[in-house]
């Protein structure tokens, strides 16, 4: 999609909640974060009208209406004028921008978390299963990053080399870890 493209549609959704008990507000609001809507106010939210957000938006209608006893508004919108879409898909592609940012800042302290265990001689099976799980817990985040990343933002290049990086930095640390155990099963016992 591009930026002067009026046919992008949006959906917007007005939630309106009960002020207690707090955690419903709380959990529609997660639930909202989750699938990638973009905030434009108290209880305003955004996404762009395409199939990758509509189990999220449901979610959240459903979790308003049923278990908080809210109420849910969803419209469907367009930018006015060019210069209307264009800003609208800004804001969006800016708050993915942010998700990128913090998710190659996670693969950061992934790969710190790794070297350390390498300077430190730490290679034991439990340490190698706790590192598969990070790096299976970037992998699942990257994949849920992209399916809302509609339009595209400057980073999710860099993220997807750098989740290769990270596999590619697990994998020597899980040969590291099987070769010591190996060595270490083939010692003599005195």
């Amino acid at each position: 999609m591009t930026g002067s493209d009026r046919r992008v549609r949006w959906l917007v959704l007005l939630i309106r909640l009960p002020a207690s008990p707090s955690k419903h507000r709380v959990a529609v609001w997660r639930e909202l974060r989750k699938v990638g809507a973009l905030s434009l106010g108290q209880g305003v939210w955004a996404v762009p009208d395409v199939p990758a957000f509509a189990d999220g938006v449901a979610r959240a209608t459903e979790l308003t209406r049923r278990v908080a006893d809210g109420e849910a508004i969803t419209l469907e919108a367009v930018g006015k004028g060019a210069e209307d879409a264009d800003r609208f898909q800004a804001l969006f592609t800016a708050a993915r921008s942010a998700d990128w940012a913090e998710f190659l800042a996670d693969c950061g302290k992934f790969e710190e978390e790794i070297a350390k265990e390498i300077r430190i001689g730490k290679f034991t099976l439990a340490e190698l299963e706790e590192e598969e799980q990070s790096l299976e817990r970037l992998r699942r985040w990257h994949r849920d990053l992209t399916a809302r990343d509609v339009f595209g933002a400057p980073e999710a290049a860099e993220a997807g080399e750098r989740l290769k990086h990270c596999v590619a930095v697990c994998e020597e640390y899980a040969e590291r870890v099987f070769v010591i155990l190996h060595a270490a099963d083939e010692e003599p016992t005195p």
